[in-house]
C-alpha cells in the first residue's frame, strides 16, 4: 500500500460529525502535515473519502478543493459548528485514531 493509499484509509474512518488534523494524521504514518495536505488534495472520491473532515490543528478549516461543495457546508451539514473558518467545540468534536 502506498502513502497516498494509507493517508486515504485512514481518512475514511473519520466517523460523520467528528474531524482530525492534517497532523494527527502525520503522526500516525509518521510524516509531516503538508505531505498528508497534498495527499488528500488527490482524493478522487470526495464525500466517498471524507477529507473535508480533515482541518488545521488550530480548528481552523484548511483547504479543500470541490466544483459542487465547501467544506464549511458539508461540515455544518454534520452538525459540526463553525465560526468564521474555526471550529467550534474543537477538542468535543476531535477525531483520534
Amino acid at each position: 500500500m502506498d502513502f497516498q493509499e494509507r493517508v486515504l484509509k485512514l481518512t475514511k474512518k473519520i466517523p460523520r460529525g467528528k474531524i482530525t488534523t492534517y497532523g494527527i494524521i502525520a503522526k500516525k504514518l509518521k510524516t509531516s502535515p503538508r505531505a498528508v495536505g497534498q495527499a488528500l488534495k488527490r482524493n478522487e472520491h470526495p464525500i466517498v473519502i471524507p477529507c473535508h473532515r480533515v482541518v488545521k490543528s488550530d480548528g481552523s478549516l484548511g483547504g479543500y478543493t470541490s466544483e459542487k461543495y465547501s467544506k464549511k457546508e458539508l461540515l455544518q451539514k454534520e452538525g459540526i459548528e463553525i465560526r468564521g473558518r474555526k471550529i467550534k467545540k474543537f477538542e468535543k468534536v476531535l477525531f483520534k485514531f
